[in-house]
């Protein structure tokens, strides 16, 4: 499905709005379009051109990330496709650089790169509902996950399992491959992508709207795969996700996605750094990975036990944090937590703090953000991320401790993260969907989080050297071998693109997409032949 428009239908795309004119935007004023109409009959609001001296402006250009601030010449909301194919006919018409923001969560500057002229923002594109004419939810890119799992979950009793952070926005997530305490359970988010409708841009400048399914028989197939982890800002504007589940049947909503549990019980290990020594913290780390080795294939009983580690720096947090998250309603519950207690948790022979919460499953997805509210928010940080397959090795785990302990780096939050995989995150082949990694177990998060510019040096060199000398032995990043399987898009990081940083001779791309990287540039030439959508790590066009 396509749509062109004409030049005259851009320029009479934007009028007079919320002070703003056209003449802002194309050079002079134009008539106002008709409105369109919501599902419910309601008007849709028109498009608004933010510029510099509009005092809404500096809250649309900051980013969650502090060190990163857009200056593009203006910001267009949106609402809907059309308005998007406007905004977009009329930044490539003038030769401006497009960038889209969701949800604002992304690591790195690619939206707020000075480059970038025109911020197209997604964020009031909020729906969230059933389309019966596909048998599939709804989900636009602006909707945050605490929206999409709120209304999901209440109307229909059914959720997606993504991510932990709740005002991250559906946009680039759910095109990144998100994943979350659901993962081991009900695999990631491309796994339940069934249709995606994009705007893109041709080869004559012109922006289209195009709707792309998982059907063996859809000529735009690709394109929609290209959006099952392809990453966000690449291929063109997502104005709607539709879920369905890879294997759902049947025509019943509440069938169609993976249902939450009731509760989620929380039980909390916190090791006191005062009580860690280099070998009991190692112990510790070992015990846990080597855990997800053996009880991480699809079919393990175990993949209803989700176990997140923040092995934070000492002048971070008191503490080693280890939280198992299960079913309470389930029968074996207890006995699974019970056994990665007595494998993981008492063989360390070091004192351990236990805490235990339980909530009600929607509760709990407010509860486990560590990144989202309060002074967070603002903050600058640096993220390198890795998919683990096995264990780290006794150097690995010497380095790691030894920079948890460096007295130098006094920060609100440094710290290792590793974050539950595997299980049916696992299920699907690597070539499924556009996420290769299909054989991991845990992902990890190198992470730090300052307020004071003044410190950006020291704080981006301990991460840097950190990341480098636990990945040592594969050149400085977590390679592709047995140990390691390259990176995760979503946890952005530019410098796998340094040969300063990355001396392992792996490009960056192969870090993030591996095998899949050629078919992502053949979507990239068929749907993005003039690389509008472009960033410092987007799919780069066949040469």
């Amino acid at each position: 499905m396509t749509k062109k428009i004409s030049r005259r239908a851009v320029l009479a795309g934007t009028a007079t709005v919320g002070g703003t004119t056209a003449g802002l935007l194309a050079g002079t004023p134009a008539p106002a379009a008709p409105l369109t109409k919501w599902r419910d009959g309601t008007s849709v609001p028109r498009p608004v051109a933010i510029p510099p001296s509009d005092g809404r402006y500096k809250d649309l250009v900051s980013a969650w990330n502090g060190r990163f601030i857009g200056q593009p010449d203006y910001v267009h909301v949106v609402h809907n496709a059309e308005q998007v194919e406007q905004a977009l006919g009329i930044a490539v018409s003038a030769g401006k650089r497009v960038a889209v923001r969701s949800g604002g969560h992304c690591v790195e500057g690619f939206v707020t790169d000075p480059a970038i002229k025109v911020q197209v923002d997604m964020s009031q594109m909020t729906g969230v509902y059933f389309d019966s004419s596909r048998n599939a939810f709804v989900v636009e890119p602006g909707a945050t996950l605490r929206e999409v799992y709120k209304k999901l979950f209440t109307d229909w009793g059914v959720t997606v399992p993504g991510g932990t952070c709740p005002s991250v926005g559906a946009g680039g997530h759910f095109a990144g491959g998100g994943f979350g305490a659901l993962a081991r359970r009900s695999g990631i988010i491309p796994d339940h992508i069934y249709a995606v409708e994009v705007v893109t841009v041709t080869a004559s400048g012109t922006p289209r709207t195009v709707i792309a399914t998982r059907n063996a028989g859809d000529p735009n197939r690709e394109l929609w795969w290209a959006h099952t982890g392809g990453g966000g800002g690449n291929f063109g504007v997502v104005t709607r996700y539709w879920m369905r589940s890879w294997g759902a049947t049947g025509t019943d909503p509440t069938r169609l996605l993976p249902k939450p549990p009731r509760e989620a019980r929380n039980v909390t290990f916190i090791f006191p750094w005062a009580a860690l020594n280099e070998a009991t913290f190692s112990a510790l780390v070992r015990n846990y990975i080597r855990w997800y080795e053996r009880n991480s294939a699809p079919t393990s009983p175990f993949i209803r036990l989700s176990a997140n580690m923040i092995a934070a720096h000492i002048n971070t947090a008191p503490g080693v944090i280890l939280t198992v998250v299960t079913d309470p309603a389930e029968s074996d519950s207890a006995a699974m937590v019970d056994a990665f207690r007595a494998e993981v948790v008492d063989t360390v022979g070091a004192p351990v703090v236990v805490q235990e919460r339980r909530y009600p499953w929607l509760q709990s997805t407010n509860a486990a953000g560590y990144a989202d509210t309060g002074d967070v928010v603002g903050r600058r940080n640096k993220a390198k991320g890795a998919y683990l397959r096995s264990s780290y090795t006794d150097a690995q785990l010497a380095v790691t401790y030894r920079y948890l302990q460096d007295a130098s780096i006094n920060a609100p939050l440094a710290a290792v993260i590793f974050n539950a995989y595997g299980g049916m995150a696992n299920a699907l082949a690597p070539d499924a969907t556009a996420v290769p990694q299909r054989d991991s177990v845990l992902k990890a998060l190198h992470t730090i989080h300052w307020d004071d510019p003044a410190q950006d040096s020291l704080n981006l060199g301990w991460l840097r050297s950190f990341y480098r000398d636990v990945y040592a032995d594969t050149g400085g990043v977590p390679g592709l071998n047995g140990i390691t399987d390259g990176s995760f898009i979503n946890y952005a990081d530019v410098e796998l693109a340094d040969p300063t940083q990355n001396t392992s001779g792996i490009p960056w791309s192969s870090l993030y997409y591996k095998d899949s990287y050629p078919r992502l540039q053949r979507v990239k030439a068929r749907w993005d032949p003039l690389n509008v959508f472009r960033h410092a790590l987007s799919i780069e066009l066949p040469s």
